[in-house]
């Protein structure tokens, strides 16, 4: 993906425009999670006053993508390993009966209508070479017009609205690890191949198998990036009893402009 907070914005719309850059880093792990945000840093960054950065960041925070804490400050919403775990076990169940009932309810202009939105997904430069597999919110992401075929209006209560923007974070890291784009494009064709044949089962079938795809990669990236954090040096200091706040500071330094 493009660096989304390194270039400046134009008058027009400003606090959406200014809440999808931030949406977009935070997606793409630009602003990782559990960073906290710097408002001086990043108007300088966007080239936007306090004023439209603040509402853009309460835009955020009512999409649960941003944390407030008081006396503290504002972080990038972010999942313990087992809270992560949990959460996509219930993504595959909830989103693998939406698939079904999808497979019932969708017509076939619609389900046309997702293969061609996979072509244009297949034509992502991030796809083609392997680095990634974004997807811009609601209309134009494949998971969310199968959830809302579902005609299920509690399901899509709890897909579209409660659970959507923080998994799509880590959605989009699970499509980062080498060949996963190009798996997961060909996972969702055939899930719409399911949902062509109006098979309820195999549509099911196809889609808990693909978000099991994803639940496996991401999880397994969650730790290795685990691992990579404790270096050497930490781990030494940690030995001794002593404090590595020196050691992260130094490795953050580069990245004040966004976290502090």
């Amino acid at each position: 993906m493009n660096n989304s907070l390194n270039s400046k914005i134009r008058a027009q719309s400003l606090v959406d425009v200014v809440a999808e850059r931030l949406e977009a880093a935070i997606i793409s792990g630009q602003l990782a999670p559990g960073s906290k945000l710097s408002e001086q840093g990043l108007a300088i960054s966007l080239g936007v006053s306090r004023g439209p950065l603040r509402e853009a960041i309460r835009q955020l925070e009512g999409r649960k993508l941003l944390r407030r804490t008081p006396n503290v400050g504002v972080r990038v919403a972010q999942l313990s390993p087992n809270d992560l775990h949990e959460l996509l076990i219930v993504r595959e169940a909830l989103e693998g009966m939406a698939c079904a009932l999808a497979a019932e309810h969708m017509t076939d202009d619609e389900i046309k209508a997702l293969g061609k939105l996979l072509e244009e997904h297949g034509r992502q430069e991030s796809v083609q070479v392997g680095t990634g597999y974004y997807q811009y919110a609601k209309d134009v992401d494949f998971h969310f017009r199968i959830v809302k075929g579902s005609h299920n209006s509690r399901m899509i209560d709890m897909l579209c609205d409660d659970l959507y923007d923080l998994l799509r974070v880590y959605r989009y890291k699970s499509s980062t690890e080498h060949g996963r784009a190009k798996k997961a494009l060909q996972e969702h064709k055939e899930i719409v191949a399911a949902l062509a044949q109006h098979d309820p089962v195999l549509a099911e079938q196809k889609m808990r198998q693909h978000i099991r795809n994803a639940r496996v990669h991401v999880e397994a990236q969650i730790q290795a990036d685990a691992e990579k954090s404790v270096s050497p040096v930490d781990t030494k200091l940690q030995a001794s009893g002593s404090s590595p706040s020196r050691v992260v500071k130094r490795r953050i330094g580069s990245l004040k402009v966004q976290t502090e």
